[in-house]
């Protein structure tokens, strides 16, 4: 037998695996990666030794507004690392610089303060200025070009208005635009509705390129690095870190060569070759990225990549906080067939994106390959109407997927952590 353990909100669950049926288990070498040091030392060090550009203390002397993109509730960034270390460097170069972090919640909703805690620390909530994005807020936004898709491109007045823009963020595979970090601070992170629709357009969502671990000729990528360069977002400071949210790597520096950086040391430990399988057991890392429904299609795709066609996909997400947009809902739950609706989207031009269209389309594309059953704290019916089968346990989502396969044979391939790793053939 094989004891497995799957991230699930704050805690984990285990199972024991008949080594007969397990083809595989698909994890990144990053757990077995030992970093240099702590990483308070790791990022100080990326800070000291920035790529492509000067220090952060050095970009801000002489900036009298800077502001300071950061991320939010549903990114389990290590703020309470970075940010200090950051405010350190900066006011070491500017003592009297007026600073605002600027929360890139793209299109998700306003964190709250106790969030705003948990993420930063109370001192940081407490004597910063912070400014929380909202992609809706018409005032709030300043159009600074047309975006490669087309689409205009509308970014918070904050950061256009500062003296000197920087980011802070974590690389992970994305399973449309290729990695996390970097240039996403911008966009989505702190853009428009509509700019964000363009770029998440059908088109770009169903390119062979959008996919994990690709940026070369990545359409959503090039939007998003334009976006990230209009805006003058000068300076990142980027980590990586493994299952435990322990950071093991540190970049700083110049957007797209620090990031690029980041990505190529992510890439030679995050990659796992598919094990064709009748079922495929995926979870989205734990908390905060296993919120809610809309965020665990990430962890699907590893999955998806990896199961049979018509085999079965087991998701292990704790979605404590629900579904994760009505939209979203809405879009899976009332249209029976999902063919229909992937035709409606595929139809749709690039400036005829509408809200949570990009995830459904991917869940639907996963739906395509495989059934899903959803382990999760969700209403049975709520997860049904989702066209997903509900279930509370690995035991239980294992026997209904032997089930639907007619067989108790079923091979079985295991993803511990579906949003760390790349898998490819």
């Amino acid at each position: 037998m094989k004891k497995i353990y799957f991230p699930y909100g704050k805690e984990k669950l285990a199972y024991n695996f008949n080594e007969e049926e397990l083809s595989g288990i698909l994890t990144s070498s990053i757990e077995e990666y030992e970093p240099e040091s702590d990483g308070i030392s790791l990022v100080r060090r990326a800070l000291e030794n920035p790529v492509g550009t000067a220090k952060l203390s050095e970009l801000a002397k002489g900036k009298r507004n800077i502001v300071i993109i950061a991320s939010d509730h549903t990114r389990p960034v290590p703020s309470k690392i970075i940010l200090p270390l950051m405010l350190e460097e900066i006011r070491k170069g500017n003592p009297d610089a007026d600073i605002t972090i600027l929360i890139a919640t793209g299109c998700h909703r306003k964190t709250t303060r106790e969030e705003l805690i948990f993420k930063f620390g109370e001192e940081i909530v407490n004597s910063e200025k912070i400014y929380i994005h909202d992609c809706d807020e018409r005032e709030r936004l300043v159009n600074i070009g047309t975006l490669p898709s087309g689409g205009e491109c509308e970014i918070n007045s904050i950061a256009i208005e500062a003296d000197l823009l920087v980011a802070e963020g974590f690389i992970e595979p994305h399973f449309f635009a290729g990695f996390s970090g970097g240039r996403k601070s911008v966009l989505p992170g702190i853009a428009g509705r509509s700019t964000v629709l363009a770029n998440h357009c059908a088109e770009f969502i169903n390119h062979d390129n959008a996919r994990t671990g690709i940026l070369e000729n990545n359409p959503i990528h090039e939007d998003m690095l334009w976006a990230a360069k209009k805006a003058k977002l000068q300076f990142i400071v980027n980590v990586v870190m493994n299952s435990e949210k322990e950071v093991i790597y540190a970049v700083a520096g110049d957007t797209e060569k620090a990031h690029k950086k980041g990505t190529e040391f992510l890439s030679s430990q995050c990659e796992a070759k598919a094990v064709c399988s009748d079922i495929a057991i995926s979870s989205n890392g734990g908390y905060p990225l296993d919120q809610n429904v809309y965020q665990a299609v990430k962890g699907m795709t590893a999955a998806e990549a990896t199961v049979k066609q018509g085999g079965v996909i087991i998701m292990i997400a704790s979605s404590s906080d629900g579904i994760g947009g009505e939209c979203f809902y809405h879009q899976l739950a009332d249209e029976e067939d999902i063919n229909k609706t992937m035709d409606l989207f595929l139809r749709r031009g690039r400036n005829e994106t509408v809200p949570d269209q990009w995830q459904t389309q991917i869940m639907l594309r996963v739906l395509m390959r495989a059934r899903v059953i959803y382990i999760s704290e969700m209403d049975d019916n709520v997860v049904t109407k989702m066209h997903m089968i509900p279930a509370h346990s690995i035991e239980e989502a294992i026997e209904k997927a032997k089930e639907l396969l007619g067989r108790e044979n079923a091979t079985i391939t295991a993803i511990p952590d579906g949003v760390s790793v790349v898998v490819h053939n």
